[in-house]
């Protein structure tokens, strides 16, 4: 059966369906990877950009950028589990926090922000600006923070809808509106801690709702490399990510995560729409 936020994923690997009997809670199949983005491509870049075309890009609508053109040639990296059966994502979601004021004492907001698989690097940087005014506003229009403030007016009620909210879920029962205004619904959970002056951590993929993959991007550091006969000290963006190893192979994981490294260190490929788009991905979103 199909959910309203997913396709039920039919053809799989005996291995992978047994796996997620197995391993029936996220928390038993996360598995966890750093990566050292190099930065110094990066700025360079959006330097240029701002410097010859006065056009601002965030890091944080580079690495997005990023992860939605591998989500584009890698889908299972979209694919979800729930009631140990996979699923393949019909949306291109992102939850993250947004500092209120933006400042780390301001207090901050979760919701999530929608893209669409041929968005290119301004498009997504266009979404991620529209979506962080939104939320910074005195009363954004925001359902997340609508459904919390609805469940906690009523004393013990809080306990008694997110345990209905749950078997809802697992039984794909959750009507769209919930899904649509839930963090724990998205393709990717992304905390960017560099803005609050922390290092890159490993962030949990919450049991409730369907996200497979968090991603924390770290104050920035100095990582040594070798060079020639001697070692350099380059200056990289670490990234801590958990993954839900039951919706990909190992190798899934590497390939994706190698064509994600190479959008960053080649940023300039983001500017224009993608040129490979997996036939899944065609497919869901209806893409000629």
């Amino acid at each position: 059966m199909n959910r309203r936020d997913g396709k039920r994923i039919k053809k799989v690997d005996p291995m992978y369906q047994i796996a997620a009997y197995v391993m029936n809670k996220r928390i038993d199949s996360m598995n966890m990877i750093s990566l050292e983005i190099p930065l110094e491509p990066m700025l360079q870049f959006t330097r240029k950009k701002l410097r010859e075309d006065g056009v601002k890009i965030s890091r944080l609508a580079v690495v997005l950028a990023a992860y939605i053109r591998v989500l584009c040639e890698y889908p299972k990296l979209n694919h979800f589990i729930i009631n140990s059966k996979p699923y393949a994502r019909n949306e291109l979601a992102v939850s993250m926090v947004v500092l209120k004021g933006g400042a780390m004492d301001d207090g901050g907001t979760m919701s999530k922000i929608y893209f669409q698989p041929t968005d290119d690097l301004y498009k997504v940087q266009e979404r991620l600006s529209a979506y962080i005014e939104e939320n910074r506003k005195e009363d954004p229009d925001n359902g997340t923070e609508k459904i919390m403030k609805v469940l906690m007016r009523a004393p013990g009620l809080l306990k008694v809808a997110v345990e209905f909210l749950r078997w809802l879920d697992k039984w794909g029962l959750l009507p769209k509106a919930v899904i649509d205004m839930s963090p724990f619904h998205a393709s990717l959970l992304v905390t960017d801690l560099a803005s609050i002056r922390t290092d890159a951590i490993y962030h949990h993929i919450y049991e409730f709702g369907s996200t497979s993959v968090a991603m924390a991007i770290g104050n920035s550091k100095e990582v040594a490399r070798k060079s020639g006969d001697g070692v350099v000290f380059e200056k990289c963006m670490p990234l801590g990510l958990v993954m839900d190893e039951r919706i990909a192979s190992g190798s899934d994981f590497a390939m994706a995560f190698h064509a994600f490294r190479n959008y960053m260190k080649h940023p300039e490929l983001l500017e224009q729409p993608p040129q490979k788009i997996h036939d899944e991905i065609k497919e869901i979103f209806h893409i000629d």
